[in-house]
């Protein structure tokens, strides 16, 4: 690209002779991180090529773009909640957000972003992506740094290393606060009805579970562990499974909220009374907790915190600021209603 004689390199043309967004260019430019070191290189070598030298007035204001927030799916409470703190955070920080899901359809895909979807949003400009309850491979990962697009995952699915800051909750303490209010109502035939075996949140739920089973003297029993997706399927499936057991369980602990929806819908068409046959407890504490019949027990998550401080921690990062911690989590609480109680005698 040649340019007249008389006219002065900007860092608009800079970002285009490097093939990056001007905002990409204005953190090489800066010395600010989130920024691969091949997207450097090329930037500084746009530098040379074009003679831009900044002014030594103010520097070129670089418009900050929009968080793009991406979903598994929209189409539950969760990820509602999650939302409305990302869109709060937003309007406090003067960031506008943009969302966005894998599925439409309500039903969770067991897949990741792609590195293309990566591209198209990093091309638009966006300052940085908050993903969701969603996969992120390492080639993903590399390639946010690559286009100097911020990264902050919202419960992880796969484990992820220090390059990647993610926010949840404390799902291990999670799991013993639930557990181990059953125990103390005197429960001791309790099961656990698990989100996905690959989910990194439904795992640490699971661990409380057995952690608080095994403090209490009571060995951990596989037949009471059963897993799905976080929805009210899973639970009614499974429930069935339990229910149809020579000696079912006397309460059940599910990893979310629509799991125990499914379980009392289950054990009400069998004619079983919550809590007084059955105790039941969730995890996240949604809206709908607080109109199950009856009123459901249940952990809860932060949900809209999660969503504010994600949104926070992108625009810290594309400021140049470091988090005090990559793997931020927020403590849970134990919501005690109406659907536990001590187990029916037998």
């Amino acid at each position: 690209m040649n340019r007249p004689a008389n006219s002065r390199a900007t860092l608009a043309s800079v970002a285009d002779r490097a093939g990056v967004s001007k905002a990409t260019a204005s953190k090489v430019l800066n010395g600010r991180p989130g920024v691969s070191e091949s997207t450097r290189r090329q930037v500084q070598q746009a530098i040379q090529e074009l003679g831009y030298a900044p002014s030594t007035g103010p520097r070129e204001p670089v418009a900050r773009g929009a968080v793009h927030v991406v979903f598994d799916t929209i189409i539950n409470m969760y990820s509602l909640y999650v939302l409305d703190g990302v869109i709060s955070a937003g309007a406090d920080l003067g960031v506008d957000v943009v969302t966005s899901a894998l599925s439409s359809g309500g039903v969770v895909p067991n897949q990741s972003l792609g590195v293309q979807r990566i591209k198209e949003i990093a091309d638009r400009g966006h300052t940085g992506l908050i993903v969701v309850t969603t996969q992120m491979t390492g080639e993903e990962i590399a390639f946010c740094e690559q286009a100097g697009l911020v990264l902050v995952v919202i419960d992880p699915v796969n484990p992820l290393d220090d390059r990647v800051t993610s926010v949840g909750a404390t799902n291990w303490a999670g799991g013993v606060q639930a557990t181990r209010h059953l125990l103390d109502l005197g429960h001791r035939r309790i099961a656990f009805v698990g989100g996905s075996e690959h989910s990194v949140p439904g795992r640490e739920r699971l661990h409380g579970y057995r952690e608080a089973l095994e403090t209490a003297g009571l060995a951990p029993d596989p037949a009471l562990m059963r897993h799905g997706p976080f929805d009210a399927e899973t639970g009614a499936e499974i429930a069935e499974y339990l229910l149809d057991m020579d000696e079912p369980p006397t309460a059940v602990f599910a990893a979310s909220d629509s799991i125990a929806m499914g379980v009392i819908r289950v054990a009400k068409h069998r004619g079983l009374r919550i809590p007084q046959d059955l105790s039941v407890i969730g995890f996240d504490d949604t809206y709908g907790a607080m109109w199950t019949e009856p009123a459901l027990t249940t952990v809860r998550q932060p949900l809209r915190q999660m969503g504010r401080v994600a949104a926070r921690t992108v625009l810290e990062l594309a400021d140049g600021r470091h988090p005090d911690s990559h793997h931020v989590q927020l403590a849970t609480s134990l919501v005690v209603r109406e659907s536990t109680m001590a187990p029916p005698e037998r």
